[in-house]
Order: structure tokens, then C-alpha cells, then sequence
């Protein structure tokens, strides 16, 4: 019976220094909410990476709700999303110099606006909830369309096609032409 008492605080520790190391390597180093992800391609001569944090609905309003109109937005989650071209680019017809960007969104109902900003590196939002963008930063802005479609995007998707990027999540798609 000795024996049992004077094992129970060593079992007991045990115990509760492994949950502070799984929860500790969790939060360091685990699975993320919304995983890192790369879309890549080609358009014309110039290689496009788009490297972003997806997040997914999970049931959430997406438009106007988690992601606010009239607001810019990080364009994905936790980090900036990055853009990278290794050749000029036209983007809705307005030059792009070759580069690394910051990719920021500003949404609305009937127009999106994709900007471009020279400032890389940086986490997405600052504790206040606003875009860590700095304006002075923005290299090249665009005008573009949403179209609604049919098919649902449970979590936030970029492709890059021989036509430019489109951003898919939710029932909306948003396509930006590159040449």
C-alpha cells in the first residue's frame, strides 16, 4: 500500500508534463486552423506563386460577415498572402514589375479591389483587427468582378491559369487577368 502512495505523485507528474508538452508543441509547431498552401503556374513566360493561409467556412458567413465588405482584407488567413512573379505582368492591363508582394483585398458585393503592396514578410492583421498594409506600400491596384457560382469551395483556394488567378471559396469566385 506504501508502495501505491509513493507512486501516485510520480505517476501524477508524469501525466501532467506530457499534456504541457503536447499542448506546448501544439501551439509552436501543430496543425494549423488554416493551412499554408502554394498555387503555382504559368502565364505566358512569367512562373506565379501564390502562397497563402486557407481558411475554410465551417459553417460561417463568409461575404459581408467573417470578411467584411468595404474592408481591406489579407486576401487568406495568418500571414499576408504573397504574390510572386518572375517577369513583368500585365494585371487588368496595368504593368506589374517583376517581384515579391503582399496581396491585399478589398471586397465588395459588385467590385473587388486587389492591391498590390511592396511590404512582405508580415503577419496579416495587427491586434486591432485591421490589415497590416501600409498604403504608402501599394505598387499597383486593381478593379475586378466576383461572379457567384453554383459549386461550393469549403476552404479558400487560389489557382493561377494561363488567363491570371482566381481566388474560389464559399459560392464565389473572384478572377484577376494577367498577361
Amino acid at each position: 500500500m506504501i508502495m501505491k502512495l509513493k507512486l501516485f505523485p510520480c505517476l501524477l507528474l508524469t501525466a501532467f508534463l506530457l499534456t504541457a508538452g503536447f499542448l506546448s508543441s501544439n501551439a509552436q509547431g501543430g496543425a494549423r486552423q488554416s493551412p499554408k498552401m502554394t498555387a503555382t503556374g504559368k502565364i505566358g513566360e512569367a512562373n506565379i506563386t501564390i502562397t497563402y493561409s486557407s481558411p475554410a467556412v465551417k459553417g460561417r458567413n463568409i461575404w459581408g460577415g467573417l470578411v467584411p465588405y468595404g474592408k481591406v482584407w489579407r486576401a487568406g488567413a495568418n500571414e499576408a498572402t504573397i504574390f510572386e512573379t518572375d517577369k513583368d505582368v500585365m494585371v487588368e492591363g496595368k504593368k506589374l514589375a517583376a517581384g515579391k508582394y503582399s496581396l491585399y483585398a478589398l471586397p465588395g458585393e459588385k467590385e473587388w479591389q486587389f492591391i498590390f503592396n511592396s511590404q512582405t514578410g508580415q503577419w496579416g492583421i495587427e491586434r486591432s483587427g485591421e490589415t497590416t498594409r501600409k498604403a504608402d506600400k501599394d505598387v499597383l491596384v486593381v478593379n475586378v468582378k466576383p461572379q457567384v457560382t453554383s459549386s461550393m469551395e469549403e476552404s479558400l483556394l487560389y489557382q493561377v491559369n494561363g488567363k491570371g488567378i482566381v481566388l474560389k471559396w464559399e459560392k464565389l469566385e473572384v478572377p484577376v487577368s494577367i498577361k
